[in-house]
This record gives structure tokens, C-alpha cells and sequence, in this order.
């Protein structure tokens, strides 16, 4: 069995300068997407740039109803996440160009769950031989673009892909 270690996880769990709130529902009504490196705003969830990514293009879809699991949501509400989902794969696909994802949803602290109290699905854009030894042997994570740069990159292919009236 091989083992994927994520050691620069265990400050943001463990750390004690996280944001006051819950930020998945203070970024979307702050009306600052770029700041917030917010994406893109779909029908009942919205794609966010995760800021402590385990891949280059790692991105967040949430709803935007505050709940803590997906069985606290509706049937339509988890159709709409879902369609956000979808709509983020698709978009990364034609930015990035990866060889596949990750795509999940951690319930609960025990669960790896970094903050418990709004459900997101992760979307990890993945590569053959995307991984190495920096973050073993140094504790570095190596995300090779600004998080800005993938965001605005990401935000366009959603304008080009769901224009407007279609999102």
C-alpha cells in the first residue's frame, strides 16, 4: 500500500490563526472574489481557490446555505453542488490540463476535515508524477503558479464555458 503524506496539513489543523467565521459563508458575501479568490458563482454553490492547496489548481465548491454535512442539504441543493463540481472539473480540465483529479468531501475533524462546519468538496487536479519528495524530506509544498494566477486563469475558462445567463 502506498502512503500519500501531507505534513504541512497538520499546522493548518492544529494552527491557531484561522480565520474567525466560517469563511465559506463570509467570502462569497463579501462581494471581493478576486481578493477571496473566489471563481466563479454558480446556482446554490460557488468554486474557491483553496489556499492551502495540496496540488497546483486545487479548488473548494461549496454551498452557499451554511450546513455542516451533505444529508443537512436538499435533494436540489446537492444537485446544484454537484453541477458546480462538474462545471470546476471541466473548467480545470481546460486550464490545466490534468492527467485526473481527486474529487471528495471529508465529514467531520476525524475525517480530515479542516474546517467541519460548512461541507465542501475538494477538486485536486492530479498529474502522472505529480508527486515527490519535498514535502517528506523538507516540509515544502512546491505549487509552481500563484494562487492569483490559477484563479484568474480558472475564472475566465468559467466565463468562456457558462457564460453568464447560463451559470
Amino acid at each position: 500500500m502506498e502512503r500519500i503524506w501531507a505534513p504541512w496539513r497538520i499546522d493548518y489543523i492544529l494552527g491557531s490563526e484561522k480565520e474567525s467565521g466560517c469563511i465559506f459563508c463570509i467570502n462569497p458575501e463579501a462581494e471581493k472574489d478576486e481578493e477571496n479568490l473566489l471563481v466563479h458563482r454558480g446556482q446554490g454553490a460557488y468554486t474557491i481557490m483553496n489556499k492551502y492547496p495540496y496540488n497546483n489548481g486545487h479548488v473548494l465548491v461549496a454551498p452557499y446555505r451554511h450546513a455542516p454535512e451533505i444529508s443537512d442539504l436538499s435533494v436540489d441543493e446537492n444537485s446544484l453542488l454537484i453541477q458546480e463540481v462538474l462545471k470546476a472539473i471541466r473548467a480545470l480540465r481546460e486550464v490545466m490540463k490534468p492527467d485526473g483529479f481527486n474529487v471528495g468531501i471529508n465529514i467531520g475533524l476525524i475525517a480530515g476535515a479542516g474546517i467541519t462546519e460548512h461541507v465542501h468538496y475538494h477538486i485536486v487536479p492530479r498529474w502522472a508524477g505529480d508527486t515527490n519528495l519535498m514535502p517528506v524530506l523538507a516540509d515544502v509544498r512546491v505549487i509552481p503558479e500563484h494562487l492569483r494566477q490559477t484563479r484568474e486563469k480558472l475564472a475566465l475558462a468559467f466565463l468562456n464555458l457558462y457564460p453568464l445567463n447560463q451559470t
